[in-house]
């Protein structure tokens, strides 16, 4: 974990070993963790705040404007705006990589990977809407996996590509990536002691075997490691790099984001009561993982492995936690718990 409250230098804490089963080392701060959804709003996110501010996006146009095969398709006439806030009427979630591969055989090179993106694609602009767009909100994977592939059609780059030039160095090049396929083993070997190690997450009966460098979410890992709702890996500093540029933009200092973007990126979308969504961040509900203490113009993001994201703007805080809770098994749901009571701590610790 690490926290992080207005210039002052963050405070790092660490405990645990990486894996249970056989015994792991122990867990240093530069472990190295599958941050899950978390590439939602440092890479997918990130991304479109500097495409639009460079003029090669708009909020407000529609998917079929960027990914040509959805138009005509009840997806096609969707906004980016309606596929950030999680209401553009797509299911939370399907198991397409079962369609893909049945074998749990993942990409291997790159024009795998743009195969398996092109049938994804594919089999969200033929899915019919689940509800009334803009009367309710969905969380969806499936919304971020076409936000990516917008990315990719826009700048012409893939993901890791895109990420690597235009987050990555700009930043000062962060322990954080995209994990291709064909990557997995020089990435785990380049990771091992004494530099901290990678987190292992589950046994995945689909590809048979112990995840441990490779992502998690097996809809990424069908294509390839590199979507837009998940595959990225990174130790906490480095997610602190990300959520600093975040906050340095939204008080207006120097920054390679726009600061009306980020503001509108990180403002609540629905005045009604519909949803919590910003754009791509969520904000506090209650009750929020986030505790009690942070303030209505918090945003953050939660990932399925175990990790998060909350930051203040107001009380300038930034809290960044990692953790493989899926390790030995995803059923281990008691995170849902210790998020709030960790984020009320650090609160009466940081902020009193």
């Amino acid at each position: 974990m690490a926290v992080r409250r207005g210039d002052k230098p963050s405070a790092r804490f660490y405990a645990g070993r990486l894996s249970t089963d056989p015994p792991g080392a122990a867990v240093l701060a530069s472990t190295v963790y599958d941050l899950a959804s978390l590439t939602k709003p440092l890479a997918t996110v990130t991304a479109l705040v500097l495409l639009i501010q460079n003029g090669r996006c708009r909020l407000d146009a529609c998917v079929a404007e960027y990914l040509k095969e959805c138009a005509e398709t009840p997806i096609g006439s969707a906004t980016l705006r309606d596929l950030l806030t999680h209401q553009s009427g797509l299911p939370g979630w399907r198991g397409y990589y079962e369609r893909l591969s049945p074998d749990g055989r993942t990409p291997s090179s790159k024009e795998e990977r743009l195969l398996a993106k092109q049938k994804v694609l594919d089999l969200i602009r033929s899915e019919g809407s689940v509800y009334t767009r803009a009367a309710r909100s969905l969380y969806s994977d499936l919304g971020f996996m076409l936000l990516g592939l917008i990315v990719e059609r826009t700048s012409g780059l893939s993901l890791t590509e895109f990420f690597l030039i235009h987050i990555a160095h700009r930043l000062g090049s962060p322990h954080i990536q995209f994990v291709l396929s064909e990557g997995t083993h020089t990435f785990r070997e380049r990771q091992g002691e004494p530099h901290g190690g990678v987190a292992p997450t589950e046994f995945d009966p689909w590809r048979g075997r112990l995840l441990c460098g490779e992502v998690h979410d097996q809809n990424a890992g069908a294509m390839g490691g590199e979507a837009g709702h998940a595959g990225l890996f990174g130790n906490v500093d480095a997610v602190m790099t990300i959520t600093g540029e975040w906050l340095r933009a939204y008080h207006g200092q120097t920054a390679i984001l726009d600061r009306d973007l980020v503001r509108e990126f990180t403002r609540r979308q629905a005045n009604d009561g519909i949803s919590s969504w910003a754009l791509g961040w969520d904000t506090p509900s209650k009750p929020s993982s986030a505790g009690s203490y942070f303030s209505a113009q918090s945003f953050g993001h939660l990932g399925y492995t175990g990790t998060s994201i909350w930051i203040d703007p107001v009380q300038r805080l930034e809290v960044v936690l990692l953790s493989n809770r899926v390790h030995p098994s995803s059923r281990n749901e008691a995170i849902r718990e210790f998020r709030p009571v960790i984020h009320d701590l650090i609160s009466r610790e940081f902020l009193v």
